[in-house]
């Protein structure tokens, strides 16, 4: 997997292409950063009867306590810190803006998240909701309060007529003002893939076809949205959950799109082979950002795509053993590691003219 060189280049394009910029019409530019992570079972250290949590409690497998607690708080802090670079062009990036993350256990934790000393002093704020996932694990989203207002947020729960009793995580629609123009994001965690690929994937395409409405709601009410959909998918760009229940084809150029098509930000890493997670030795990329046809293009007199990078920094991979250079999980067969998560975070650089 080429994390570095690709990780290199792409900020590389982003140099070059920001140098253009400065040097066209001597117009200037504002970049924003929104990205997505799952913080893997992020649970606190207190008893919720209501879900499944046994696990992560002091006497549970795990022997998860308030060190244990804390160090996961504290890594992940770091990271959502360094996510980003120092400078692109003369633009400043220090951490995103906004971010969706899953496997949550509640409100509380996400609290406790953005008051370590690494995120403090940016003022984030947050929406989640509890949902119904039998662990107790949702989705959520952080941001900056000085970057971003939120306007409204709803939670959409997935229901399958065909399994009355299944239960998984909720959807999280939240729209708010981000550089001046009016952003809608949806934060996923589609169903695992729990018995095999194949036998799990109609759950994760009906919740495809879950965001998918909810896309094609914000469309109908203004067919110039700006709408991500985020999240850790379970599935890859490839996967018809993607392509065909989305409706964002395997394509990295967005001069290609179709009318009603989505562009999948991740695609183009995806085909060079990189990925956010790996199991068996085989790279996936689960975590995405798809976004509407009104977030790309050459216009920047409003918010555009500029970029999509997986932050695969190097103090993120396993050093030795088995696992060497996966993603540094904070427990694996048993053993506690003190990482971070069974996966990268990703995220989009967004520009607009100032």
């Amino acid at each position: 997997m080429r994390t570095r060189k690709l990780g290199g280049l792409f900020f590389f394009l982003l140099l070059l292409a920001g140098s253009r910029l400065q040097g066209q019409e001597r117009k200037s530019y504002e970049l924003g950063m929104v990205g997505f992570y799952n913080l893997e079972n992020l649970f606190d250290t207190i008893d919720d009867p209501a879900v499944n949590d046994e696990e992560f409690l002091p006497r549970g497998s795990y022997g998860w306590n308030g060190t244990k607690y804390r160090d996961k708080l504290h890594n992940l802090s770091e990271v959502i810190a360094r996510m980003g670079t120092d400078e692109i062009a003369g633009y400043p990036l220090h951490c995103p803006d906004i971010l969706g993350v899953s496997e949550v256990e509640n409100r509380r934790v996400l609290e406790d998240l953005v008051s370590q000393p690494a995120l403090a002093g940016y003022g984030f704020g947050i929406v989640h909701y509890d949902g119904p996932d039998a662990r107790g694990v949702d989705v959520g989203l952080i941001y900056k309060k000085d970057k971003f207002r939120v306007l409204s947020s709803r939670s959409y729960r997935l229901h399958d007529p065909d399994d009355p009793g299944f239960k998984t995580r909720d959807q999280l629609l939240v729209s708010g003002l981000y550089m001046g123009d009016t952003l809608h994001l949806i934060v996923n965690h589609w169903p695992s893939r729990l018995g095999g690929e194949r036998r799990s994937s109609p759950k994760r395409e009906k919740a495809a076809a879950l965001s998918r409405s909810v896309v094609d709601s914000l469309l109908a009410a203004n067919p110039q949205a700006k709408v991500i959909v985020m999240g850790d998918f379970n599935d890859d760009p490839y996967n018809n959950s993607v392509t065909q229940v989305m409706n964002a084809p395997e394509e990295d150029d967005y001069r290609k799109l179709e009318p009603g098509q989505m562009f999948n930000a991740s695609y183009g890493l995806y085909k060079r082979g990189v990925g956010t997670l790996c199991y068996r030795g085989r790279w996936n990329l689960f975590d995405q950002m798809l976004l509407t046809q009104a977030l790309v293009g050459k216009d920047r007199s409003s918010l555009k795509f500029f970029g999509f990078r997986i932050y695969n920094d190097p103090s993120l991979l396993q050093k030795s053993g088995r696992y060497a250079g996966y993603p540094l999980r904070t427990h694996a067969g048993g053993v506690y590691l003190n990482g971070y998560s069974d996966h990268f975070p990703v995220f989009t650089v967004f520009i607009k003219e100032k």
